[in-house]
């Protein structure tokens, strides 16, 4: 049976009310939590980008069930592999054993921030592998020493472990990074309904660690509202970006630059895209294709601040309903 998830959408709601959503989306009955981990919002419409780990703070004391996940973590220029460790440590004690951390190689837009550049897909790659072990070595609570190609780890040690060990997913996009990094993660994202790319991924896990059945998460965005043009109009104003894709996305620097290389998305076409409007059927024949594909996870976002309290109150108890009704079904 497919899970579904509540995004916490940090580049369009500041942290109070995403700790309100949190509570409200538990209530709700989601199955789970993700988290985006931005400096920066896609497009100045959406208007926020609260710290990520902070706010997750918040949420592991306001809720009582909910497990949650960063989706995703980038811990190779903004944050050093050490802090990422210590950070995730935290959150797991405080959360009870509730949180995964999801990791990624990062975008530009969150990450040359720190004027470290932004570097290519190899090298990128190159240092969430190296990120991936210093973490994992410090889970284990011993003191770490690493001199690496990327990075240096001194005497770190993570003096509070919790009980519950921390599960890693990682954002994969493609048969190269499914050969690298499955047999280092113990869950994968992607962002395509692509079921060769999961089969890929099980049988990486078979050759490397023999484990082969792992979570596989996704996430979906939608546009609910009583009114579609309202809907439309909404997902043009702030989520026009999607339609660039990862390639693209991952090497915009700015909002101003995904401004300017989506000035030409019309309305009609994000309306193609995402299901926009008061219709619960089409946003569960938009996951169909990512149950098809064999993901057991897969987490919606709810586009715009101002209709998330009349989503969660309204929409999101008869939409869980007819997806489970509709997964029962399959």
């Amino acid at each position: 049976m497919t899970r579904f998830g509540y995004t916490l959408m940090t580049e369009q709601s500041g942290p109070r009310e995403l700790v309100r959503y949190a509570v409200a989306a538990e209530q709700a009955g989601f199955d789970f939590l993700v988290s985006s981990d931005h400096y920066s919002p896609w497009l100045a419409e959406q208007g926020h980008a609260p710290h990520a780990w902070t706010m997750l703070g918040a949420v592991a004391q306001a809720t009582e069930r909910i497990p949650f996940m960063t989706y995703v973590t980038c811990p190779t220029l903004r944050y050093h592999p050490a802090v990422v460790a210590q950070q995730a440590a935290t959150l797991q004690i405080l959360a009870d054993g509730r949180f995964t951390l999801g990791l990624g190689s990062g975008e530009s837009l969150n990450e040359h921030v720190v004027g470290a550049g932004w570097p290519g897909l190899d090298e990128r790659q190159d240092r969430l592998e190296e990120a991936i072990g210093i973490i994992r070595d410090l889970f284990s609570g011993n003191t770490v020493s690493r001199h690496g190609n990327w990075y240096r780890v001194d005497a770190a040690k993570l003096w509070d472990v919790p009980r519950e060990p921390v599960p890693i997913a990682v954002a994969v996009s493609g048969d190269r990074s499914v050969r690298r990094f499955a047999d280092l993660a113990d869950e994968m994202i992607t962002t395509d309904p692509d079921a060769d790319l999961v089969r890929a991924w099980h049988g990486a896990r078979v050759a490397g660690s023999g484990a082969p059945t792992t979570r596989v998460t996704g996430q979906l965005p939608i546009s609910w509202d009583t009114d579609r043009d309202k809907a439309i109009a909404r997902a043009h104003e702030q989520f026009r970006w999607f339609a660039g894709g990862w390639d693209v996305n991952s090497n915009l620097p700015t909002p101003a630059a995904f401004a300017a290389a989506t000035q030409f998305v019309r309305p009609q076409d994000v309306a193609d895209t995402i299901a926009c409007g008061p219709d619960l059927d089409a946003v569960v024949a938009a996951v169909r294709p990512y149950q098809d594909a064999g993901f057991t996870d897969l987490a919606l976002v709810q586009i715009g601040d101002e209709q998330q309290d009349r989503f969660l109150a309204e929409a999101a108890g008869p939409l869980l309903a007819k997806l489970r009704a509709a997964d029962g079904d399959s």
